[in-house]
């Protein structure tokens, strides 16, 4: 499976052995273990649903960021009631390898939604 827009790319190979998903922007890839992945997506959908649990409370000249960190993720959410951008910062538990990437606020709506609707391992 793979899917990807203006500034985002997201694949997913089953078959592989080791690194199952890769997850883009136009200037960075990182390959991710399935757990990594499901890991990285439950996030996502958490720190989203974080946001809109917030627009209802937010001016339109106010600012926000959320933050988010589990396991060997930290998310972060900034933007206002018009859009948001995403970055995250990958640190395994052993030190072996780690990673940081974004999506701009005008790519990161539309990856979170491909990232939730792909296929469960």
């Amino acid at each position: 499976m793979q899917r990807e827009g203006p500034g985002w790319r997201l694949a997913i190979d089953k078959q592989r052995q080791g690194y199952q998903a890769l997850i883009a922007s136009d200037d960075w890839a990182l390959e991710l273990t399935s757990a990594e992945f499901e890991q990285f997506r439950n996030m996502c959908a958490k720190i989203v649903g974080q946001y809109k649990d917030c627009l209802d409370h937010l001016m339109a000249e106010e600012n926000l960021e959320l933050c988010l960190e589990e396991g060997a993720f930290w998310l972060e959410l900034r933007g206002d009631c018009n859009g948001w951008a995403l970055r995250f910062v990958l640190s395994s538990a052993l030190g072996e390898r780690g990673a940081e990437g974004s999506w701009q606020r005008s790519t990161a709506a539309a990856f979170c939604e491909a990232l939730a609707l792909a296929e469960v391992y």
